[in-house]
């Protein structure tokens, strides 16, 4: 029987007859967990970032912002660049650039500096990624590329999950240099081990000949207006809230640049033989849909794990270890869940999985839209447990079949795609979530105060019996009365937060669900890595 065009692929592979794909799979996926680690590794050493640089936290904050814009830029290129050096080629050159960038950062000697370090690892980081899904696709034949993406998906569901915990511990216990400079050593090693063991196949050889030969020059115009686009979109998120949205002029400027370039690229790009996205992949159903969904799973993914730590630390007084460790049992649960999920990918229908998984993470969505000051520590771990059950469900799923009809020459552009979705999903999540926070308890902080009339009989009691608490404490009366009303205060600030976070929490059910039928429209394919079914 004839290959299909998925087999095709997978003979024309980056890894030798004589290696192991799983050694393969084990380094890439580790090389995407450093490069996955370091887009959350910073975010809570910046107040160490910012003291040691002497410079406020605002300004620190660009060292977040400005990696996740050089990340969603350089992804557009990668799928051209790897074609033209070679893929294997190209991932060590940006593992290179990456360790080597990682290093400067744990050096930087003034924020400038730092900054630019940054922007060169999140540009190595960015085309990394792609690539490490590629060469899966072609060191794997059809059958085993569930369980092969199941290993990509533990260094992309984990990495966020151990950043912040390994970055706080970094940050008070060494110092903020070597939430960097640990990318030194094992990046090293790292490269070292690819370099030995990837080899490009001579069908890969041969198929990069037949690319250079065709001449297609860069779409130059198409990767200014994609990455004006993208990066704009990545500041304006990211910085929005801090700058007061449309009330600064900064961000109405980035918006309209935004407005702009996206509105120039798509028919330049749908009108391009060599695009530098193919805009139209977009638009297909199978690709579309899986695409919608990944930017889902990038909202959801990346928005849980920044804001149930900072849930815990900050209206239960969890220290930032022991919210790590809140969270690390669904960091296991999401390794097995992930190999579990990869096996499930050639027996049941993909859309059935992701619609399964769609529905777990909004039912541990929906458990915590009734957080409460007295839940417990165990709560919190098995809530994130159900969500770690859910999310591989969704995330190998989408990335196998996103790949479904897709011709060997368009699966760099397809896992450019896939992970630009997955950045872009997971930055519009944090956003969003960041502005329902704010704003919500704002509103249930005023609405609170509304009702705490100090004329009422409930507000005059509570104050009654809190001065008499802080004076049974040794307290003198006037002291008392001055703590007793802080104390009503905090309450009030404390309610409105758990509030705050129960809307942020529906926000984040209704995402999941939104998903099901989104993954309900993909058609069947055809298991166990045989030629997709027909349309």
């Amino acid at each position: 029987m004839s290959a299909g065009p998925t087999q095709t692929s997978a003979s024309a592979g980056t890894g030798s007859a004589g290696a192991n794909p799983w050694l393969i799979a084990v380094l890439v996926a580790f090389a995407t967990f450093m490069e996955v680690l370091d887009t959350t590794i910073a975010n809570v050493a910046l107040r160490y970032i910012a003291g040691g640089l002497g410079v406020s936290e605002d300004e620190a904050s660009w060292v977040v912002t400005t990696y996740l814009v050089a990340n969603a830029i350089i992804l557009t290129a990668s799928a051209f660049l790897a074609k033209t050096i070679g893929r294997k080629r190209f991932f060590l050159i940006c593992l290179a650039l990456f360790t080597a960038s990682s290093v400067l950062c744990g050096i930087a000697w003034t924020l400038p500096s730092l900054v630019l370090f940054r922007i060169m690892q999140g540009l190595a980081g960015g085309g990394m990624v792609p690539v490490a899904s590629s060469i899966l696709v072609d060191a794997f034949p059809p059958a085993k590329r569930g369980q092969a993406f199941a290993l990509f998906g533990v260094a992309v569901a984990v990495a966020p999950v151990v950043g912040p915990t390994l970055g706080g511990w970094l940050s008070d216990n060494v110092s903020w240099h070597w939430a960097f400079l640990i990318n030194g050593p094992v990046g090293v090693v790292t490269l070292a081990l690819i370099a030995l063991v990837v080899r490009e196949s001579e069908a890969a050889v041969e198929e990069q000949r037949k690319w250079r030969q065709q001449k297609a020059g860069f779409d130059v115009v198409g990767f200014v207006l994609v990455a004006t686009f993208l990066g704009a979109l990545e500041i304006m998120l990211d910085r929005g809230l801090e700058d007061d949205w449309f009330g600064s002029s900064f961000i109405t400027t980035v918006a309209i640049v935004c407005a702009l370039a996206f509105m120039l690229m798509i028919p330049w790009e749908m009108t391009r033989r060599n695009p530098t996205i193919d805009v139209r992949m977009v638009a297909t159903r199978q690709f579309g849909a899986c695409f919608l969904v990944m930017l889902a799973t990038g909202a959801l993914l990346l928005a849980t794990t920044q804001f149930l730590p900072l849930l815990v630390q900050q209206d239960f007084g969890y220290t930032a270890t022991w919210a790590g460790v809140m969270v690390s049992p669904g960091g296991g649960v999401a390794m097995v869940m992930m190999f579990v999920a990869g096996r499930l990918v050639g027996k049941i229908q993909p859309k059935y999985l992701i619609a399964a998984g769609a529905v777990g993470i909004a039912l541990s969505m929906y458990a915590l839209t009734n957080v409460y000051g007295d839940l417990g520590f165990w709560f919190m771990a098995r809530s994130r447990m159900l969500f770690a059950a859910a999310i591989p469900l969704m995330f190998i799923p989408i990335t196998a079949t996103s790949y479904d009809g897709i011709p060997p020459d368009k699966t760099g552009q397809a896992s450019a795609l896939i992970n630009m979705a997955r950045n872009t999903g997971g930055s519009i999540g944090i956003s969003l979530i960041n502005n329902v926070l704010w704003r919500r308890e704002q509103f249930h902080q005023s609405r609170l105060v509304d009702q705490a009339l100090p004329s009422s009989v409930q507000y005059q009691d509570t104050l009654h019996h809190m001065t008499d608490y802080f004076v049974a404490q040794g307290s003198p009366l006037i002291k008392a009365q001055h703590q007793a009303l802080a104390w009503i205060g905090q309450q009030v600030q404390m309610q409105a937060s758990f509030l705050a976070y129960m809307d942020a929490f529906w926000v984040l059910t209704l995402i999941a669900l939104a998903a099901v039928p989104l993954a309900l429209t993909l058609r069947s394919v055809k298991l166990g890595g045989a030629k997709p079914a027909a349309h």
